[in-house]
This record gives structure tokens, C-alpha cells and sequence, in this order.
């Protein structure tokens, strides 16, 4: 309990990570409603998804929670504070742990108030750009099933991005290089299956990768034609996220501080 309180004052204590999870919200929320706003379909029929749509700022507001997750861990090792904090708590796993519950905690916060600023956002705005019940589709309310699974979902999705960072962080310890590592696992993987032209290799590539298959989870409609059911995608990153954490863990637990 005292290594759980320890962790909680650095985060609240420190400037930087409560403005950049501000930023997250402030960012998501923003990029959501220009998706939103930019998607017209007067006529209907247009193959538009509205709860993804709607959720399209977590594309940006992951990066932001990636970054606070990461300076959790080596924020500490730039500044040697982390021999202070594993010589007040000798099991070295509880640290990280501690860590974990509350970046996680905060992310699942963070996440919460910008998914709701999105969805609201997506329902002012879609509904004036011909995405309604009139021109056929559903209203983009958390009272639908799937919608609210693609929201709450979409919550899961950055609390499970943030503990990647934290293991990756734990893993190499400097913070440029751990950022670079987990924007590369994000945004690498739909990279390099964009360019790949053997369908089943695209198709395994997207299976595989965390950001691609993370996000099946906001998706609403044509659920059929994804590689992998909406909470199997969240279990693919869920699986990144555990084998960083172990991996951190073991490595914390093995090397000197």
C-alpha cells in the first residue's frame, strides 16, 4: 500500500504527465470531431462506420498516454530517483506493479472523459452530415450494445497501451529509445502491411499487430470481413501488454538499478 501511494504522489506531484493527459482528452476529443465533421453521405449508403468514426482521435491520443506511461519508468532513471525507490522497496515487482495500477488508473480516467467528449462530439456532428437514422443508419447513442463496447473498449485499448510503454520502459530504460520502440510497434505494423501485396500475409499482419488489432474493437458494422472478432483484437494487444510487463519485470528484477 505505501509502494501504491509512493507511485501515485510522483504522478500527481509532477507538472508534466497531468498536462499531457489534459492534452490527451483535449487532442482526442479534437481530432474526433474534425474526422466527424469531415465525413458527408447526403444521399446514405456510404460505407461509414459512425461509432469509429467518432472514436478516430484515439489514433493521436494513444501516442500522448504511451509517452506519460513511459516517463513513469524512465523519467526515474534519468534522474537516479529510482535507486531511491528500489531501495525503499526491495521486491522490485511491487514497483512496478504500483506503477502499473496507477498509470493505469489514470489512463482509464483520461480515457473515459475523451471517449465520451468523442462519441458526443460524433453524434452532434454526424447527425448534420447525413450519418442519421434518416439515411439509414443507427443513432450513435452508448445505449446500442456495439456502440458502447467500441467506447468502453476503446477506454481498455489506451489503459493496455499505457502498461506496453510501462514495460517497454522497464526494458530499456531511456526514454527516447522506449517512445521510439512503442510508436514503432503502434504504427510500424499497419506500415508494413499497407506495402505488403500477398493478401494472407497483410491479413497475418494485422492479426498480429497491436495497434491494427487493438482497434477491430471500435468497429460497429461489417464485422464479418475483419480479421479477428473486436474483443479477440483487444486481446492481441492485451497479449503485447502482458509479455512487456513480464519482460520488464524480470529485467527490473534481474539487472542492477
Amino acid at each position: 500500500m505505501d509502494t501504491l501511494h509512493a507511485e501515485w504522489t510522483k504522478l500527481r506531484t509532477v507538472a508534466g504527465p497531468g498536462w499531457l493527459l489534459v492534452a490527451a482528452i483535449g487532442l482526442t476529443a479534437a481530432v474526433s470531431a474534425l474526422a466527424a465533421n469531415a465525413v458527408s453521405c447526403p444521399d446514405g449508403g456510404c460505407q461509414v462506420d459512425p461509432a469509429k468514426v467518432s472514436l478516430t482521435g484515439i489514433y493521436l491520443g494513444q501516442a500522448i498516454v504511451a509517452v506519460v506511461a513511459v516517463t513513469a519508468v524512465s523519467g526515474e532513471y534519468s534522474t537516479g530517483m529510482i535507486r531511491l525507490t528500489l531501495a525503499a522497496t526491495p521486491r522490485r515487482w511491487q514497483v512496478l506493479a504500483a506503477k502499473a495500477a496507477v498509470v493505469g488508473t489514470a489512463t482509464l480516467a483520461t480515457g473515459a472523459v475523451a471517449v465520451l467528449a468523442s462519441v458526443l462530439a460524433g453524434r452532434l456532428l454526424l447527425d448534420g452530415h447525413g450519418i442519421d437514422p434518416a439515411h439509414g443508419y443507427a443513432a450513435l447513442s452508448l445505449a446500442d450494445g456495439s456502440v458502447l463496447r467500441a467506447a468502453a473498449g476503446s477506454v481498455l485499448y489506451l489503459t493496455l497501451i499505457a502498461w506496453l510503454g510501462l514495460g517497454i520502459a522497464a526494458m530499456v530504460r531511456d526514454s527516447a529509445v522506449a517512445i521510439g520502440v512503442v510508436l514503432g510497434l503502434l504504427y510500424l505494423f499497419p506500415i508494413i502491411a499497407g506495402v505488403v501485396g500477398d493478401a494472407d500475409w497483410k491479413r497475418h499482419l494485422d492479426q498480429i499487430s497491436p495497434m491494427t488489432a487493438g482497434m477491430y474493437i471500435q468497429a460497429t458494422t461489417d464485422l464479418r470481413s475483419l480479421p479477428l472478432t473486436p474483443w479477440q483484437g483487444l486481446g492481441v494487444l492485451a497479449a503485447w501488454a502482458a509479455g512487456a510487463l513480464l519482460a520488464g519485470g524480470l529485467l527490473l528484477r534481474l539487472r542492477d538499478a
